[in-house]
């Protein structure tokens, strides 16, 4: 199966502006956690851009290694600098206005024209390894006075931070035939290799290597400086490569050290064809679930012998609660469930007073496990692993235990003052600890604190019963059976008699005690989008008309109604501004699959539904050529043109649309 019929292009219009070839991002990633990323334009724009990202511990220990090459084509006398970079007031070089062509086929390829020569250059990674490959082309016969030289800059931090120069340590640079290695010591040698900061090795078939050692500064990061973070970097470059054409021009940067550059070309083959088998194997298509396919990939990475999710690109990590809600997407709608079982797997090692992991923190080995919705979400993950493989067998030597003991713990109550209540429903809540997918916090500020009963965690706790009757049911446990259906009755019985809104026609989205939180969220959704749903048809319909007339946009789901005084039209500026506004309105992309689920449910007219829902993924589709290419946003601006905002590349909003375009 080829894929170029998935590829994304933009010509010299595009290329030639910077603003525009900037704004557009693409990431490479590497199946361990670590990743490549950059702009079309070549200028990095955030501190997460880079060439090599390698994950030291995977999925984590990220550290930025190289940031770039600076690239210049020699054409007899004349220098072409293909690089950009926006300094203090400034753009230099400009390399941007020599290119001609960007495309994504299947990964990063930029075309250069100067002097009459036509220069490909192409990026990706090796799955598996913290390596990168990048390779350079003359189209046609190379005239014999044409060059290249490429400076590497290296930045050698953890991924989250900037380099700035510094004396705290020296770069060692060796040199041999065909590889050059950097490691960063210490100043005095006596002391160990620095930790974390791993060698670099750049296998190459360049004609010369000649050293340097100094600093480029005041790199400028205009993302960072829109996010209001620290955005100025300097970058160290430690020797310069020198080719020829007499054939292209490779190097392999890479962790390990045994790569040798005549061996570029077929990792490119290689990795070209485990991209074509996924695609293959998914069985989907049309260029948008093809393009789809590809960037589900891409959040698939190993921890340990086992498999996870990384939340997003650039800066998340692995989240039990997005793991969760992405697993069906990344992979049963991609025909790898054999990775689904691995990840069920994988958390069910790290279940602790019935809960999973709400996040693997970058530092540190101890799982955090402030979430009350993540482990109901295993639940549902669960179910659609089953209704995908019927794997019954594995379920209950491996997970069926564990399921039932989280249960056990939610009915007697467990961390964050989760458990059931007299009600029979499910409550949860501190002061000071955001649980809920809603869970921005400033400083000891929850700004959606949502303490009580929220309506998506009622949804999720009923679903989750009944899926625990069912497979006590075909395991032949009686007596939990019917224990876990009468905890169902009665949560169902509760939630209809204290969640309708007869005002606004949909559910409140937090009852506590005698509050009831009227805020018009999506939240309600998954009161109809999930298998096992307490709602009748008519209160379904009305909550599916209400959303879609008050949240529904191009790209998700608004996350307040617009009315409400607390409504944020806009996700900008510094770190309170965008945290104070990231649930107060911002689009979000991933509840689009559960309004589409619900949105089928009580539209039962299979024609007019199915161009109803393509009529809504239209604007998903436009997306993949803006942002992250290829890649669909966390969020978007709540108000038109709901310009893409936070991670340019999302598990749960790709996997989401994923699922829902391949039922």
């Amino acid at each position: 199966m080829e894929l170029t019929d998935c590829m994304i292009k933009f010509d010299k219009e595009v290329c030639g502006d910077f603003a525009a070839a900037t704004s557009l991002e693409w990431i490479e990633t590497n199946g361990i956690g670590g990743f490549a990323s950059g702009t079309i334009s070549g200028a990095n724009s955030r501190r997460y851009h880079g060439l090599l990202t390698a994950a030291t511990k995977p999925p984590l220990g990220r550290v930025t290694t190289l940031s770039k090459f600076e690239e210049t084509l020699i054409v007899g006398s004349e220098r072409y600098e293909l690089s950009s970079n926006q300094y203090p007031g400034t753009i230099h070089p400009e390399g941007f206005k020599l290119l001609a062509e960007f495309r994504l086929d299947p990964f990063p390829i930029w075309k250069y024209e100067a002097a009459g020569v036509t220069l490909e250059k192409r990026v990706f990674m090796v799955h598996g390894e913290n390596t990168t490959v990048c390779r350079w082309k003359i189209a046609g016969e190379a005239p014999s006075d044409v060059r290249l030289e490429l400076r590497p800059l290296l930045a050698f931090c953890d991924y989250h931070h900037l380099q700035h120069e510094t004396s705290d340590f020296d770069f060692q640079v060796k040199t041999d035939d065909s590889v050059v290695s950097v490691a960063p010591l210490p100043k005095l040698p006596e002391l160990p290799k620095l930790p974390g900061l791993p060698e670099l090795f750049f296998a190459h078939n360049a004609e010369a290597v000649s050293e340097s050692g100094f600093w480029y500064r005041n790199f400028e990061y205009a993302i960072e400086k829109e996010r209001g973070f620290d955005y100025r970097e300097d970058l160290f470059q430690p020797f310069v490569l020198s080719f020829d054409f007499s054939k292209p021009a490779e190097v392999i940067v890479s962790t390990e050290g045994n790569r040798c550059a005549e061996k570029a070309a077929a990792l490119e083959k290689a990795e070209i064809k485990r991209r074509r088998e996924l695609v293959s194997r998914s069985g989907v298509t049309g260029a948008f679930a093809k393009r789809l396919v590809l960037a589900a990939d891409q959040f698939i990475v190993s921890r340990g012998d086992g498999k996870t999710v990384i939340a997003g690109y650039p800066w998340f990590s692995d989240w039990g609660r997005d793991t969760m809600i992405a697993l069906p997407g990344l992979t049963l709608s991609t025909n790898r469930a054999g990775i689904a079982r691995d990840i069920l797997l994988e958390f069910s090692k790290h279940f602790s007073k019935g809960m999973i992991p709400n996040r693997f923190p970058d530092e540190g080995e101890t799982a955090e496990y402030n979430t009350v919705d993540a482990t109901l979400w295993y639940f549902e993950a669960v179910r659609a692993y089953l209704e995908k493989t019927s794997d019954f067998d594995f379920v209950r030597d491996e997970i069926y235990p564990a399921l039932a003991e989280s249960v056990a713990w939610h009915v007697r109550g467990t961390r964050y003052g989760i458990g059931v209540d007299t009600d029979g429903l499910l409550k949860a809540g501190v002061r000071g600890v955001q649980l809920t997918w809603m869970d921005a916090k400033i400083g000891d500020w929850v700004v959606t604190p949502r303490i009580g009963k929220p309506v998506e965690i009622q949804a999720l706790w009923y679903n989750a019963l009944r899926v625990m009757a069912g497979l006590a049911d075909r395991f032949g446990d009686d007596e939990d059976k019917d224990r876990y259906e009468a905890l169902a009755d009665g949560a169902r019985q509760s939630f209809n008699a204290v969640f309708w809104n007869e005002k606004e026609g949909c559910l409140f989205d937090v009852v506590d005690n005698n509050k009831r939180d009227g805020s018009v969220r999506p939240n309600q959704i998954f009161a109809v989008s999930l298998r096992h749903s307490m709602l009748s048809i008519d209160r379904a319909r009305k909550v599916v008309d209400k959303v879609e007339k008050e949240l529904l946009t191009p790209v998700g789901l608004r996350s307040l109604i617009r009315s409400d005084p607390a409504y944020r039209p806009i996700y900008i500026g510094s770190p309170y501004d965008r945290d104070s506004s990231y649930h107060q309105g911002t689009v979000w992309a991933w509840p689009i699959g559960a309004f589409i689920d619900a949105f089928r449910r009580v539209n039962p007219n299979g024609n007019q539904t199915s161009k109803r829902v393509k009529e809504i993924l239209a604007g998903f589709e436009r997306h993949l050529s803006e942002a992250g290419l290829g890649q669909i946003s966390e969020i978007f601006d709540a108000d038109p043109p709901h310009a893409p905002r936070g991670c340019f590349a999302q598990a749960w909003s790709v996997s989401e649309v994923l699922r829902v375009l391949v039922e």
